[in-house]
């Protein structure tokens, strides 16, 4: 097996060593990474400026751009032939809900799946110290189940695991994505030494919506939290709902009399 291994934490995090380093009892592993900290990246793509590669080892590839970035040179550049799988953490601290939206490691995964290659996205809740350790061992068990299994079509897995050392972890749960809520001061303005303003985005978390079988719910019960993230993001139910929108906001055209001159409408 040749797994592609990257995250948005920079290729010195010690996420993302753990995690090859688990990886590489499963095949050849390859490490292609942002050569600095890309969090909250989201899904950007760099596109007016040269990328470079740094060679940081055997198999370790340093890239000055994103997470994203990363994944198109190793398929298309660096890599000796297509990996089987993409494996993007392990991130430090948790992509849960909303996240993904935001998130340059859950990123990754979804361009290996528009690229058509099985993607998972790993990510370890914690504060201080962080057990990479559990995520670690639950990826391996995981890589070997989809490589067996497969995965629905462009689907990417988001993994969660709780601040928990790998014995202490209650079980696992497939789980839908959940939402979270913050203060209506959303956005922190100050004042820099020189007396210009600043700001700074981001309040704090204040709650979970109450839904069952999320990700949140998951974690928050001492489980990993597996979410099945489809790339379609078209609301099928919206959609039956707004066909008569296109009569009411593109009428067809009137039929006119030949000779006969008509206002022209707005």
């Amino acid at each position: 097996m040749l797994i592609l291994v990257t995250n948005d934490d920079g290729i010195r995090s010690e996420g993302i060593l753990i995690l090859a380093r688990a990886l590489k009892r499963l095949g050849e592993v390859y490490v292609v990474a942002p050569d600095r900290e890309r969090t909250a990246a989201g899904h950007s793509l760099t596109l007016h400026k040269p990328l470079r590669i740094e060679v940081m080892g055997p198999r370790m590839f340093g890239i000055s751009g994103t997470p994203t970035d990363c994944v198109n040179l190793a398929v298309n550049e660096i890599l000796p032939r297509r990996p089987h799988l993409v494996v993007s953490g392990i991130n430090r601290g948790g992509n849960l809900g909303d996240d993904v939206t935001y998130s340059g490691t859950v990123s990754a995964a979804m361009e290996g799946t528009l690229l058509g290659i099985p993607s998972i996205a790993v990510s370890q809740l914690g504060e201080d110290r962080f057990h990479f350790e559990t995520a670690a061992r639950f990826a391996v068990r995981l890589v070997r189940q989809v490589h067996r299994a497969g995965l629905p079509p462009d689907t990417l897995l988001n993994v969660n695991v709780p601040d928990l050392p790998p014995g202490e972890v209650k079980g696992m749960r497939v789980t839908c994505l959940g939402r979270r809520m913050f203060d209506s001061n959303n956005v922190i303005k100050k004042q820099d030494p020189r007396g210009k303003t600043y700001y700074w985005i981001g309040g704090n978390r204040i709650s979970w919506e109450e839904r069952k079988d999320t990700d949140q719910e998951a974690v928050e019960g001492g489980r990993i939290s597996v979410t099945p993230v489809h790339l379609d993001l078209t609301n099928y139910t919206a959609l039956a709902a707004l066909r008569d929108w296109e009569k009411r906001l593109m009428p067809p055209n009137k039929r006119t009399r030949p000779g006969r001159r008509t206002r022209s409408s707005p």
